[in-house]
């Protein structure tokens, strides 16, 4: 990650807020984490441009939902579930859940459409989404920079590589047990 900042200088910002525009967590606690233990990332910077990439995500997602609405989900069955929950947790929590969405796994993207398809007044969720993009760009960057500053460059590698390890090793044994519960698919019809 810092080599990336090192050769791509403000370029890597831009891919900072590009990543931030879908999604992102892991990406800047680790160019915040990097950042701090080799001081090649501006942590300002950083914070300015996942604000505005997260920002423009949802937005866009927001506008999405409210375009073409629930229809669009009949593509997409698996995120019907979500959208969902996103949905229960809005009628609930209305301008709470629009500042913390961004802080639940898995609903990020769905929420903002969520909104949309609820029907949130566009400038409303444009202010509430303004904020809540930037506390979560500052508090993802600080976790990050401390995590940096407090394991040096290199215990933060090997943080990061167990980390990254774990992960996978997580989303193999997932997939693995998924396909051993799963029902077999019915024979076609002759």
């Amino acid at each position: 990650m810092a080599e990336f900042w090192a050769e791509w200088g403000a370029v890597a910002y831009l891919a900072a807020a590009a990543w931030a525009f879908f999604e992102g967590e892991t990406f800047v606690l680790v160019a915040a984490a990097a950042g701090a233990a080799t001081g090649l990332v501006d942590p300002w910077i950083l914070m300015v441009s996942v604000w505005l990439g997260s920002f423009a995500g949802d937005q866009t997602w927001f506008t999405l939902g409210r375009r073409f609405g629930p229809a669009a989900l009949q593509r997409f069955p698996r995120a019907e579930a979500k959208m969902a929950r996103a949905s229960v947790l809005l009628e609930r929590y209305g301008a709470l859940f629009v500042l913390s969405f961004r802080f639940l796994y898995g609903i990020r993207n769905i929420a903002s459409a969520a909104c949309g398809i609820a029907g949130m007044e566009h400038r409303r969720f444009a202010v509430l989404n303004f904020i809540a993009a930037g506390l979560w760009a500052g508090s993802f960057v600080a976790a990050g920079w401390f995590l940096g500053a407090l394991l040096g460059p290199e215990r933060l590698f090997w943080c990061l590589a167990g980390a990254a390890a774990a992960v996978v090793a997580f989303i193999i044994g997932r997939r693995i047990l998924r396909g051993r519960h799963a029902e077999p698919l019915p024979l076609p019809a002759e």
